[in-house]
């Protein structure tokens, strides 16, 4: 098994088979997920022997960076890294007053299919381990040398997709022995895989989960999402409300605004209907466009009276801020202007 994706209890059992003392799991688990290192020679308190043994049986996760875009707007820094395979994940830090967000992706590629996302492009090649998911924030924390106070599981991937690897790091992302960072910190988004919505909920986790719902009608919601094709907008609300009576946590819903496709008033009084009985929050999304979709961003005067409807309506909105607009900002477009050129050699995976 993956070491970096232990929990200290299994870390214990892993430990005690090499031979070792049980405190050596502790300091393991402490140089790998509080102090960040990157490979086995910088855990300079264990023994040599111990790291030599380690290094035959348990490879170290650590991504490597290929690239970095910065934005000269707001700072926000957008990463591709490379995986031990060669495959490339994205990740973006974003820096608020309230303290940095890192936004990670749960897998490589997706199979979700929606039109007006870069990241479903190219297809889905594999879930991403826990270590994977930590690594991407562990490897910013490093590069920025500051800490991350938030994390929105929300880049490439439907994270629910990839559910028992997705709980697994989120347990280890809130340990108390690791970084420590608070469950109610932690956002989830999935657009809406009702099952694991209903599984997700009887876990009583008090992390945030956001729904990518786009559409307040079966009709159009098939349009944009094709995941609209295997559950219909009731049964998907059902699952809401269960999650938010077994954790009482208000569900936030994504709501990309798509110009000439679900941006009305019409729309508008059909999202209210969904949204008030859940008190659920809306998160409204300028769309990005992307180059190989037609789908083109709301104006500003619709955007507004959108909101502002919805405001009347009684309904808790914000319209989100758009990070890194100057820089590859859409969800898997850095990854795919990499993939043409990409190599095994640039990455420095071969041998």
């Amino acid at each position: 098994m993956d070491i970096k994706s232990m929990t200290l209890e299994e870390l214990k059992t892993a430990v005690a088979e090499e031979g070792e003392k049980p405190f050596r799991a502790a300091q393991l688990y402490d140089w790998m997920h509080r102090k960040l290192a990157e490979d086995y020679g910088q855990m300079t308190n264990l023994p040599a022997a111990f790291r030599k043994k380690l290094m035959e049986k348990y490879p170290l996760t650590a991504l490597k960076q290929v690239d970095m875009q910065q934005s000269g707007i707001d700072g926000t820094r957008k990463f591709l890294f490379a995986l031990s395979d060669g495959n490339l994940v994205e990740s973006v830090w974003m820096k608020y007053r309230h303290g940095n967000s890192v936004c990670i992706s749960s897998q490589v590629g997706c199979k979700m299919g929606c039109r007006f996302c870069a990241s479903t492009l190219d297809g889905w090649e594999r879930n991403l381990l826990p270590s994977e998911m930590l690594d991407q924030i562990y490897s910013i924390t490093r590069a920025t040398g500051e800490r991350v106070s938030n994390v929105v599981v929300m880049g490439t991937g439907e994270p629910l997709d990839n559910y028992d690897n997705l709980l697994r790091f989120i347990r280890l992302l809130t340990d108390e022995n690791g970084l420590h960072i608070s469950q109610r910190n932690v956002t989830v988004s999935t657009c809406g895989l009702v099952p694991q919505i209903r599984r997700l909920a009887d876990e009583h986790l008090a992390i945030t989960l956001a729904l990518s719902l786009h559409a307040a009608t079966d009709e159009k919601r098939r349009e944009l999402m094709p995941v609209a094709f295997s559950w219909q907008l009731d049964e998907l609300m059902e699952a809401c409300a269960y999650y938010f009576e077994q954790t009482g946590r208000r569900m936030t819903f994504e709501y990309a605004l798509v110009g000439g496709v679900n941006d009305t008033i019409e729309d508008a009084q059909k999202l209210t209907a969904l949204a008030k009985p859940l008190s659920a929050h809306i998160n409204l999304i300028p769309v990005n466009p992307i180059k190989e979709r037609d789908y083109r961003q709301s104006g500003r005067s619709q955007i507004e009276a959108f909101k502002n409807k919805l405001e009347k309506n009684g309904i808790n909105v914000t319209i989100r801020r758009e990070m890194g607009r100057d820089i590859d900002g859409a969800c898997g477009q850095l990854r795919r202007r990499h993939i043409p050129h990409i190599s095994e050699e640039r990455c420095g995976l071969t041998e």
